[in-house]
């Protein structure tokens, strides 16, 4: 099992249900999935840049990326419908729990000027999204190899009802929010 899962369970679900009175531990918000998306818009011109991003992604996240492509076609970006323009990946259950240990502990606190995630950045659902403007705050990532620094969004996706709900969770998760 996870370490931050056995973390959930054992700590964050006794204090969820003391903070918010709670009558039953199945009421207590749960991450049910995490969302990796990097779009790519310079995919256009070049399919290599594509294949990189997803192999880069495949490496952080443990799980192979999957393609996405245009709904619509943009004669302004000489974009068709159909054509490839960025990778996702969407984690659930140990792979989620895992990669959301090694976001908070290992990634987060490599970005330049890190101060604290904002949060301000629910959707008022109780879903949290956070950008990221390089990949190589992943230790994965090999700097010499890469060619470009892409950025990503990572979206959190909870079952919490209410944004605070989903902050409190978050905070005891270890998300490091900004005061």
């Amino acid at each position: 099992m996870a370490r931050l899962k056995e973390y959930y369970k054992k700590e964050v679900v006794p204090a969820l249900i003391s903070e918010f009175g709670y009558s039953n531990p199945m009421q207590v918000p749960v991450m049910k999935k995490i969302v990796v998306n990097m779009g790519l818009g310079e995919a256009i011109q070049n399919i290599k840049i594509l294949e990189n991003a997803a192999s880069e992604m495949e490496l952080i996240t443990g799980q192979k990326a999957v393609i996405t492509k245009s709904k619509r076609s943009i004669a302004t970006f000489k974009l068709r419908k159909g054509m490839s323009i960025g990778c996702r990946v969407t984690l659930r259950r140990e792979r989620m729990y895992e990669f959301f240990d090694r976001f908070i502990n290992v990634a987060l606190p490599r970005i330049r000027d890190f101060r604290g995630v904002s949060p301000n950045t629910f959707d008022g659902r109780g879903n949290f999204s956070i950008g990221v403007k390089e990949q190589i705050i992943f230790p994965e990532i090999e700097y010499d190899k890469i060619e470009k620094i892409r950025g990503m969004n990572i979206a959190i996706v909870t079952t919490a009802n209410t944004d605070d709900e989903a902050r409190a969770l978050l905070r005891y998760m270890g998300v490091p929010f900004r005061a």
